[in-house]
């Protein structure tokens, strides 16, 4: 998979909707932005719990964009794979066959 096209490809799907539900994506937008301040967990820590419930879901855009995030916040592989061993740990094969995926769009988009 080219994670680095899908991640692209899912934020020209969501200006398209955007532009037809505006207010649904306002609303998101300021629901995102409150959950992701940093607080007593911090924004990075977040977005791995974030990334844990986009493997559980089998999303794998969420998966992308959150990847993505990690990547920008400065997130290790280490750090990485010591989420997605949880993810896989608590899901069961599913959600390690979506860690893999994770994993490999970590390594596509942290180059």
């Amino acid at each position: 998979m080219e994670w680095k096209r899908l991640t692209a490809d899912t934020k020209q799907l969501f200006s398209k909707f955007q532009k037809e539900t505006p207010a649904t994506f306002e609303g998101f937008g300021v629901m995102g932005k409150d959950a992701k301040k940093n607080g007593h967990l911090s924004e990075k820590t977040k977005e791995f719990i974030a990334l844990g419930i986009s493997v559980a879901v089998r999303c794998e855009s969420c998966i992308g964009l959150h990847v993505e995030h990690l990547v920008r916040l400065g997130a290790t592989r280490e750090e990485l794979v010591e989420a997605l061993s949880m993810s896989s740990y608590m899901g069961g094969g599913p959600s390690i066959t979506y860690s893999a995926k994770a994993l490999e769009a970590f390594d596509q988009l942290s180059n």
